[in-house]
């Protein structure tokens, strides 16, 4: 697993907070000491927290499960989009739509929608609507591309949520929390870290804070993938091995089944053949006599 040193989350300035008087009393475990009339957090707790976290979104990716990413403030949406393409994971940096985990199934109908307008694109039914229409279709087609094209292919809900800013995001942290969702997601001076299961105490306003922090989440993740990818290829390799052992045990039985056949028609043979000498001795004593 990637190791972040204190030395690096110094530099990012994962360690400044908020103003003292914006500051939550729940996150005073987290916080180091005040120096300016702003709260310093004790990046040994941010270490440690995000190594915690770290694991467990680790074993997720292992498990073959999707994490959900979150962040639409304006710092950390490119950093978000960037990175996490990478992996392979959905992710929401435009506006959150209320109900997308609660309410997931009318979400999956927009972007069914999507593929839809794509569809009717592809086989020409464009061609015999009047330009307005097509005007119509296409906006349609690209106001659900900005909100929901990075979940495009979440066919279910995700195993687990990571949110950048958890005041900023506190919609979807209620749905997750209310579906039982874990919850991952960096939290500042002026959150509420009990909020959420996996609290990584930093600097969510610094694009560098979040670039850090993300880069260990993310290879995490690609390790989990990786570790999947080479149990399956164990398992279908122990599959294969199974099946060949399997077919030379079966043409082992064949041939044994054979031998024993012949065999059998050998005895038979045999015993045919002394019994007819034993006729043929009884018939000449019977002649003699």
């Amino acid at each position: 697993m990637s190791q972040v040193t204190i030395q690096q989350l110094l530099d990012a300035g994962c360690h400044f907070g908020h103003l003292k008087r914006k500051w939550n009393p729940h996150m005073a475990p987290y916080i180091f000491m005040e120096r300016n009339g702003i709260h310093i957090i004790d990046l040994q707790k941010t270490q440690a927290k995000l190594e915690e976290a770290s694991a467990a979104l680790r074993q997720i990716a292992k498990s073959g499960r999707r994490v959900l990413f979150v962040a639409t403030k304006k710092q950390a949406k490119d950093i978000v989009a960037e990175k996490v393409t990478s992996i392979g994971m959905p992710y929401v940096t435009e506006r959150w739509p209320g109900g997308m985990l609660t309410n997931f199934p009318t979400i999956r109908k927009a972007v069914k929608k999507m593929s839809t307008i794509d569809k009717m694109a592809s086989d020409g039914t464009f061609n015999n609507m009047s330009k307005r229409e097509k005007l119509q279709i296409s906006r349609q087609r690209a106001k659900l591309e900005k909100n929901l094209g990075s979940i495009s292919d979440m066919a279910r809900l995700p195993a687990a949520l990571f949110v950048v800013d958890i005041m900023k995001e506190h919609i979807a942290v209620s749905e997750a929390r209310r579906l039982n969702i874990p919850v991952f997601g960096m939290v500042d001076t002026n959150s509420d870290p009990d909020s959420i299961d996996f609290p990584i105490p930093a600097n969510d306003d610094a694009a560098n804070s979040i670039a850090i922090i993300l880069d260990v989440v993310v290879e995490a993740i690609k390790e989990g993938n990786s570790e999947r990818k080479l149990e399956k290829d164990n398992e279908d390799q122990q599959q294969q091995q199974q099946q060949q052992r399997g077919d030379s045990q079966s043409r082992k039985s064949r041939k044994s089944s054979k031998e024993r056949n012949r065999m059998a028609d050998d005895e038979e043979v045999a015993e045919k053949k002394s019994t007819k000498k034993l006729a043929k001795k009884v018939k000449k004593i019977e002649e003699d006599e």
